[in-house]
């Protein structure tokens, strides 16, 4: 493998975890108007469409010569993928920007616990080492809701965690989205390795969008009616994060591990919680700082420790 693709393979990664960042915000922004549900329908049906005009075509063949089990393992990643943001969105309801992505993005502990079972990648204790380091920042930034200092003392309220302001059904479905997220790597890991970034995520993306209005039309929430405002941020949420982001991530699954993806992806809480200060006031704390700097530590390990295994 070249220094130039491994170099386009950072690149990507460094994209999609920029472009994802974005989307607690457009979230956000959406939900002064629109329901969480119709916001997370939207988001899938726009981007498949976008994704659909550009490769549909070329897409076509490779479509008709998909194995049955090609196309189970595509609804399945295409249910996780609307499972995940279903849980996701609704829990920006009831918990911070920081709180739910730091607890979705525990998306690597589960990734690295099911590659070795689903994908046979073995996931080395270099990795492991550096994914703990990272994990451990996701903790620090996770204290934020339930510690703060009193003079030089630390003093954490665990009941706070439990019954919460606001953010114990919050966290709860973050958690979730973090396990139908590890799902979606998964297989996305195994299509990718067989089929082209096109077709995967425009039929994934069409899969899920299809679910997803499936469960808006049960919920009897309205598609239409929405202020021209909101229609903007749907827009913005469906191409920057889904488009751009997640169509970057599964490019890159088609030749880094999923393990190492994952952990790259620990970025989006810093990226989000920087953008949540700049739009929606919400300041870093030192528990923030902190854990996010723990955070680029494991990934800049990770990526050393990539960059060294394939130059051996």
């Amino acid at each position: 493998m070249s220094n130039k693709f491994e170099s386009l393979q950072f690149l990507v990664l460094f994209i999609a975890i920029v472009s994802v960042s974005t989307a607690s915000i457009f979230i956000r922004f959406a939900q002064t108007n629109v329901p969480s549900l119709v916001i997370a329908a939207y988001r899938l049906a726009v981007a498949s469409a976008i994704i659909g005009i550009f490769t549909f075509r070329k897409s076509l063949v490779e479509i008709r010569m998909l194995s049955k089990d090609d196309w189970i393992q595509m609804i399945v990643a295409g249910i996780l993928l609307a499972l995940h943001f279903v849980v996701w969105i609704i829990s920006l309801e009831y918990t911070s920007v920081a709180s739910s992505v730091v607890l979705v993005t525990t998306t690597p502990v589960w990734v690295a616990l099911l590659s070795p079972v689903f994908l046979r990648e073995k996931v080395s204790r270099s990795l492991i080492v550096y994914l703990i380091i990272a994990m451990l920042g996701v903790f620090v930034l996770s204290m934020n809701n339930t510690c703060q200092f009193q003079g030089l003392e630390l003093a954490c309220r665990l009941i706070k965690l439990m019954e919460g302001e606001k953010n114990i059904l919050g966290n709860f479905l973050a958690l979730m989205g973090a396990w139908a997220a590890a799902g979606y790597v998964i297989v996305g890991r195994k299509l990718r390795q067989h089929t082209t970034v096109g077709t995967y995520t425009f039929l994934v993306y069409s899969i899920s969008a299809v679910a997803l209005i499936g469960i808006v039309g049960l919920t009897r929430y309205s598609l239409i009616g929405y202020s021209p405002e909101s229609w903007v941020w749907l827009l913005f949420l469906a191409v920057i994060p889904q488009v751009i982001g997640h169509t970057a991530l599964n490019w890159a699954l088609g030749s880094l591990p999923a393990v190492f993806v994952s952990i790259a992806l620990l970025g989006e809480p810093i990226g989000s919680s920087l953008l949540a200060w700049l739009f929606l006031g919400e300041m870093p704390t030192n528990f923030e700082v902190f854990g996010a700097g723990l955070i680029l530590l494991g990934i800049i390990l990770s990526v050393k420790y990539w960059e060294g295994k394939k130059s051996n």
